[in-house]
């Protein structure tokens, strides 16, 4: 008796939603994705509970006929295509003709369409993949397909569905790139019965703006170029726009949005020094190509393209990119900037971030013999190799105020190296006694910190230092309650979209408890009226919308208990980042904050702070030993 047989039709159909639906994002995306294909010009979207009660999309699109509507929701039914040969002109953005059978077979599904040529409008209803009624019904020329009880059918697919604040971002993620990406379209959207935002019209600056914040595309720089084989237009974030979430990179190939590395990877390398660690750039591209020159038909979720040839596509948006970028760049050239000036733009301000970390009540410190070898190293003048008569130009020491101090710079070629500073060596020996030893550091490539210790020396990367300290403050401020908000003379505003609402809301006693005074000032607006003490000025507003960002990101992620998750949300979002030029007092504040901690050789999220060179190891390298 044979063992192999043909799965049944409604089997197949659930194990292929597998593939097309894994959230209710996906849903949302193939409807719309229906819809536009239609020729709606007005578009609908209406969820409740994020999704997982009701998604309805609504258009004005075609509409369908009789046949039609019961053809559309059969397995590998689709308009789009008729052969093969058509993926090579696909003007459309659906094509398979799996996706309206994918989901009606997880869910109760319910078609409601009317063309141009009907009086009445049709309504079937399907339940797991069966036509449970045929109705007729009042309606306009269009489409409305709705979808109820998603994974109904399918308990272990539902069960593995995140927090309804987790699949909303999802949702509104979907919805937001398409309503960029059709600005000839007019949107709604509607979440439990609220409207969340209405766009008439093509002002594409008014939607970025509605979904960026107030007078966002004032920071953007447009891009425009065309030849025979690409064009290229949409927006780049100038270099004062940086962001940490990838959903704030969208590329679009012939307005369909997709995922590309090499796309992102060409404009990382395209802006270069002139973004912080672990930052992006805002990117909002559209890119026109024959279909004959790319491949829509390789992911599930037609996410992904591959070109026919990647290497002429890149060379040809990687110098547009490029261009755009140096030619509105106002930021100060590296070659050429003085030692005062930061990172990317502006001038060193100490007042610009506060590295003092206030004792908590029974702390203790983790001054070890690491510490106390970096506290202790100080000139050794008995050395032969630093004797009176040695050259000034061998011995270094990082600023300080020492009269005679000489600023040198060391290059490589064009490319700066360290700022450090020559100090001559005292002509008597006698002169250092009874001085206190001084200790030296300083700062490469404004990132990491050289220090001296006794035993050779330690390399500090100084973002994940600073992670570190304000890591275990926070956790300190929430857990023993103390005291730590700082009143702000002028309250900021704070306009949060619906997912970052649901995350606030889940938050809030805790953000209390870390320093944040907040007041509710309409339906999502937050007024923030105190913030904690470590937060640097001017950012009072970033870091509470970054933090929510961080936090939600490690609650999709990682399995964290909330007030750890806040504190590592914290501590990533407003810690002092590579590229931040730090005096002399701030790296030697930071190092001793640092050693006050618990963990001070690993950051939160477990990465290196300290790297440790001994001299052996240094004359092994040089042949000494």
């Amino acid at each position: 008796m044979p063992r192999i047989a043909r799965l049944p039709e409604i089997v197949a159909s659930k194990i292929s939603a597998g593939e097309v639906v894994q959230r209710p994002a996906s849903v949302v995306k193939e409807l719309i994705e229906n819809s536009i294909d239609a020729g709606a010009t007005k578009i609908g979207v209406f969820i409740k509970d994020a999704g997982k009660e009701l998604i309805r999309i609504v258009d004005n699109g075609s509409g369908m006929g009789r046949e039609d509507a019961f053809m559309c929701v059969e397995r590998f039914a689709t308009s789009k295509i008729t052969g093969v040969d058509d993926l090579d002109a696909l003007q459309t953005l659906g094509f398979r003709g799996e996706a309206l059978a994918s989901i009606s077979s997880v869910s109760h599904f319910e078609l409601k369409t009317r063309n141009a040529g009907s009086e009445i409008a049709l309504k079937l209803r399907y339940e797991g993949g069966l036509l449970a009624e045929e109705t007729s019904a009042q309606g306009e020329t269009g489409t409305s397909m709705s979808v109820r009880n998603l994974f109904y059918n399918v308990p272990a697919r539902r069960k593995f569905l995140k927090s309804n604040a987790t699949e909303f971002s999802h949702i509104y993620e979907v919805v937001k790139s398409y309503a960029l990406a059709y600005p000839e379209i007019d949107w709604q959207m509607h979440s439990d019965d609220e409207e969340l935002f209405s766009l008439k019209g093509p002002d594409m600056t008014e939607r970025l703006d509605l979904f960026y914040g107030e007078d966002f595309s004032s920071g953007l720089i447009e891009v425009s170029d065309e030849n025979d084989f690409l064009t290229i237009k949409g927006f780049l974030g100038k270099p004062a726009i940086q962001k940490r979430r990838k959903e704030d990179q969208l590329f679009f190939i012939n307005r369909r949005v997709i995922q590309n590395r090499m796309l992102a990877q060409a404009v990382l390398q395209a802006y270069g020094d002139l973004l912080f660690e672990r930052q992006l750039p805002f990117v909002l591209l559209f890119i026109g190509i024959d279909p004959s020159h790319i491949d829509v038909n390789v992911h599930p979720a037609k996410l992904e393209v591959r070109f026919e040839d990647e290497r002429s596509v890149r060379n040809m948006f990687y110098p547009v990119v490029k261009r755009a970028i140096r030619l509105y760049d106002l930021s100060p050239d590296l070659a050429a900037a003085p030692v005062d000036v930061a990172f990317s733009g502006g001038v060193h301000d100490p007042a610009l971030r506060k590295l003092t970390f206030q004792d908590m009540p029974g702390r203790t410190t983790t001054t070890g013999d690491l510490y106390a070898s970096y506290r202790n190293s100080a000139p050794d003048f008995s050395s032969p190799a630093r004797t009176p008569s040695a050259r000034q130009e061998d011995f270094f020491v990082p600023a300080s105020s020492m009269p005679g101090a000489v600023q040198r710079e060391v290059r490589d070629g064009d490319e700066r190296m360290a700022t450090i500073q020559s100090v001559p060596l005292p002509v008597e020996e006698s002169s250092q006694i009874g001085k206190e030893p001084e200790t030296k550091i300083w700062q490469l490539h404004n990132r990491y910190i050289f220090c001296q210790i006794k035993t050779g020396f330690m390399i500090i990367d100084q973002h994940v230092a600073h992670e570190r300290v304000l890591y275990e403050r926070a956790q300190d401020v929430m857990e023993q309650n103390v005291p730590n908000s700082q009143q702000l003379l002028f309250p900021q505003k704070v306009e949060l979209r619906p997912w970052e609402y649901d995350v606030f809301e889940e938050i809030r006693e805790e953000l209390y408890r870390l320093g944040f005074n907040l007041r509710l000032f309409g339906s999502r607006t937050v007024m923030v009226e105190g913030v904690p003490q470590d937060v640097r000025p001017g950012t009072e507003v970033t870091i509470l919308q970054d933090m929510i960002s961080e936090y939600q990101g490690n609650a999709s992620k990682l399995k964290l208990e909330k007030r750890d998750n806040i504190a590592k949300s914290y501590s990533c979002r407003n810690a002092i980042m590579a590229g931040q030029k730090l005096s002399l007092e701030e790296m030697r504040s930071l190092i001793d904050n640092l050693f006050a901690t618990r963990e001070p050789y690993s950051c939160p999220h477990g990465r290196p702070v300290i790297v440790k060179f001994s001299l052996d190891q240094l004359d092994r390298m040089f042949g000494r030993k």
